[in-house]
């Protein structure tokens, strides 16, 4: 085998490991909880939620540009290495958390995930470096491609492993990733090699002390934004998260003003002055902000009001509406490598662009759907969704690695993952709160308007009328009914018409649904127009560039000068 599809083939298998492990824990979190003996909409417990779920993605954002730099200085395939080692104790240590510990055993998941999440930080950086390593120009938008193919069956596998393995051990969850991280470290070290230039330089402290900071502070305003404070449904004005945007938004100055000063700083802020770079990574983060937290939004369409109205049980849906997803994830895998090849034959700017109009189009047919929708209309949209994602994502991973020096492809490709992962986090703070806002103005008249209809007493209006729009929301998306959680004494002094309504799987659906569609419909449209604007970056990144190349006509118009 030569030695580009070696590392072809063992990039895939990491994305195919990190994949499942990102999907698997997301069906499996009801499993979980319930394994642990959590109730996750009792007062309190909503922090360990969303820390299970933001924890990961936290670790990479603050991690990913440091351990690029890390890589260029100390040797990609090492780093690539280490990065499955972490990963692999990580799951161990994940796989062995005993049941029934509460919060404790919560806390436990949450400090193996972010350890596992270094793990991965390490492979994430190093494996766009090492295939833009070791294929040429011409064929890099491809084999780009077919790495993000394994990243999406390794989502659909994520999907299937955890439907089976919730029903017998929640354990399974993490023990399953752990063949495929000890065949990856074995793989990585007999068969991959450190051929690429190494920069001696020294460690940039003050820039590595302020970026991370800066992220951090960043990322946790964003996080904390989404719990309820006071008697806000959100975090918006929690002291604490302004404090943490202030104080991030500060580090973030300083980091720029010391890499502009220092003779060797952690990223080469020049590297913007690229066209393609520069618009190629404008266009990414907004592509992530239109995005990330809509499709967030569709999977609690799908598993709190079309599902359950279609006769699946609550404990069902998240399996199920990553199923209901799959259409968008084959536009993925079959326009993926087609955008790869395509943007090496003809450049990348024009599909990179291409995809960002599709799925601003597909964004645009979404608002046009009621929340009880026709299931063909909705499946073509979301395979309308996947194909402009394939076609954006190779050709925009290619134009930004192409206009970088091999010396320095980690460190861009942590900044290229940075920016997508910051922008996935505060995609998911502004378009969930938006949503969440207007949402919980018309849900307690709903709610209140529907149980009277029942002739339900005051007392349960009042009570189920009080919950807060985001426990109804992460229940759905728990696959849990949130009505579930009601007292026993009340639930059992009730007629047998209503609690049979109550328990039926089509009251809260109709309950929520008109007034989530609201929430649903605006967010969408700001994230049209942040669409429209990364599809009119994508434009201007320019005509084809390739670093080599430049440099090389460059030096050859220089000796013609001479």
């Amino acid at each position: 085998m030569q030695y580009k599809y070696t590392v072809l083939t063992n990039t895939m298998f990491g994305a195919l490991m990190a994949s499942i492990n990102m999907n698997i824990v997301m069906v499996t979190l009801p499993t979980i909880f319930r394994g642990l003996g959590i109730d996750p909409f009792a007062p309190g417990e909503f922090t360990y939620l969303l820390w299970i779920l933001m924890g990961y993605s936290i670790v990479l954002a603050t991690i990913l540009v440091t351990f690029g730099r890390i890589s260029d200085m100390l040797g990609r395939v090492r780093m690539y290495t280490w990065g499955f080692i972490i990963f692999t104790i990580a799951s161990i240590l994940l796989s062995i958390v005993p049941g029934n510990t509460g919060n404790t055993g919560a806390l436990l998941l949450i400090v193996f995930r972010m350890v596992q999440a270094v793990g991965g930080g390490f492979l994430m950086v190093n494996s766009t470096a090492l295939i833009t390593d070791a294929f040429p120009v011409n064929e890099r938008g491809r084999a780009l491609g077919i790495n993000q193919v394994a990243f999406i069956v390794g989502s659909l596998l994520g999907l299937i492993l955890g439907g089976v393995l919730a029903g017998f051990d929640w354990h399974l969850v993490f023990v399953v990733n752990i063949p495929f991280a000890l065949a990856g470290t074995l793989w990585s070290i007999f068969k991959l090699k450190d051929n690429t230039e190494r920069q001696k330089v020294p460690m940039d402290i003050w820039g590595n002390v302020t970026l991370a900071l800066s992220l951090i502070l960043v990322s946790l305003g964003f996080t904390y934004a989404l719990e309820p404070y006071g008697n806000s449904q959100m975090g918006w004005e929690n002291p604490w998260v302004i404090s943490s945007f202030i104080l991030g938004i500060v580090f973030i100055i300083l980091f720029i003003y010391f890499e502009r000063r220092t003779e060797y700083p952690l990223f080469n802020l020049s590297l913007f002055k690229i066209r393609p770079f520069a618009f190629g990574n404008l266009s990414l983060f907004l592509s992530g902000l239109g995005r990330g937290a809509v499709m967030f939004l569709v999977v609690i369409w799908l598993q709190g009001i079309y599902l359950p109205l279609h006769g699946y049980s609550y404990t069902e849906t998240p399996f199920w509406a990553g199923v209901y997803m799959l259409p968008m994830m084959l536009g993925m895998v079959i326009f993926g490598p087609i955008g790869g090849a395509l943007t090496d034959k003809y450049g990348a700017r024009i599909f990179a662009t291409a995809g960002m109009v599709i799925i601003a189009l597909s964004l645009f047919l979404l608002t046009l759907l009621p929340y009880n929708f026709n299931l063909l209309e909705f499946e073509l949209i979301m395979f309308l969704n996947g194909v402009g994602g394939g076609l954006f994502a190779s050709p925009n991973t290619t134009a930004i690695m192409n206009a970088v020096s091999s010396r320095d492809r980690a460190s861009a490709n942590g900044m290229r993952m940075t920016i997508n992962n910051i922008s996935s986090t505060i995609s998911m703070a502004i378009f969930f709160s938006l949503a969440i806002t207007i949402f919980s103005q018309d849900l307690p008249g709903a709610m209140a308007e529907k149980l009277s209809s029942l002739n339900a007493p005051p007392q349960l209006i009042s009570m189920l009328s009080s919950i807060p729009a985001s426990g109804i929301l992460f229940g759905a998306f728990l696959g849990m009914n949130p009505l579930s959680g009601l007292p026993p004494s009340i639930i059992s002094s009730l007629p047998l018409s209503l609690k049979d309504a109550l328990e039926s799987n089509t009251f809260l659906p109709n309950v929520i649904g008109p007034s989530f569609m609201q929430g649903l419909t605006y967010s969408i449209y700001i994230a049209l127009i942040l669409t429209v604007l990364g599809a009119i970056f994508s434009a201007l990144m320019g005509g084809r560039y390739v670093y080599e190349e430049h440099y090389m006509q460059e030096g050859m118009k220089k000796n013609e000068d001479r």
